[in-house]
């Protein structure tokens, strides 16, 4: 029996790829701090006729953290979602460095820990699949969240390794590249959204869906939406000293999509 297991998956992005992963066949293990919001999913799964493994669990404990790694060798994970991730709120300068850490702890440490735990089992067996969101953010500095857009980033870079580590093999490895997405992200942090265009907003459902086919396709990345797409090609063809002086000058917080 094929099982994914998703983390961050009480909802918003994670809910969603719970359930579309349930509606394709698989059994779900569930992973997030909130385990009432998580029992909510389950629910949810089993409408499709699959199991869902409630695993409450907090990725920034390291006891916690290493119990999810210790479900996520299991044979039975063919698919691993590293979606749990958190930003910062305020400014760097203005923040407590153990929240920074934190954030570093979850976006980047429990991602790393994960796949270090599912990947070469993947390989042995010759099938399976990550995916772990990024987000447009890693290919924009900020002078607000350095540490936001530095640990997207980094999952960017690392998953694109993983990639060419399984190239030739039938594990699937993609980066999800998502911009402002309506989750409870934003709200979390007690970020004025207010000034972000309505056009800039993506559903949940819609960046699943759209990364999942990209995933079948055999792609390493995935950027569910053509306005995110332009965005990130003129974010990478700009030179960096022009990108910066745009940034400084235009709204802040730009970074935390």
């Amino acid at each position: 029996m094929s099982t994914a297991l998703v983390t961050g998956a009480s909802s918003g992005i994670g809910a969603q790829y719970a359930v579309q992963l349930a509606a394709l066949g698989y059994d779900v293990v569930l992973v997030g701090r909130d385990r009432a919001a998580l029992e909510v999913v389950a629910a949810r799964v089993g409408e499709s006729g699959r199991s869902a493994e409630v695993l409450a669990a907090d990725l920034t404990v390291p006891a916690d953290l290493q119990r999810v790694c210790a479900r996520a060798a299991g044979d039975d994970i063919s698919v691993l979602v590293n979606n749990a991730g958190v930003g910062t709120p305020g400014e760097f300068v203005a923040s407590d460095a153990d929240t920074e850490q934190a954030m570093l702890d979850l976006n980047v440490t429990a991602v790393m820990r994960l796949c270090h735990a599912a990947f070469p089992g993947m390989l042995r067996r010759d099938r399976g699949a990550i995916v772990n969101i990024a987000s447009v953010a890693a290919f924009t500095p900020s002078d607000g969240g350095p540490g936001y857009s530095a640990s997207k980033a980094y999952v960017a870079m690392f998953t694109e390794s993983l990639a060419l580590k399984a190239h030739g093999t039938r594990v699937r490895v993609l980066a999800v590249f998502p911009g402002f997405v309506r989750t409870a992200f934003h709200p979390r942090l007690g970020m004025d959204t207010s000034w972000i265009p309505r056009w800039a907003w993506l559903r949940p459902e819609d960046v699943v869906r759209a990364s999942l086919q990209d995933l079948r396709a055999g792609r390493t990345r995935s950027v569910p939406s053509a306005r995110y797409k332009v965005a990130m090609a003129l974010a990478r063809a700009v030179p960096r000293p022009l990108l910066r002086r745009v940034l400084a000058t235009s709204t802040p917080h730009i970074d935390r999509a």
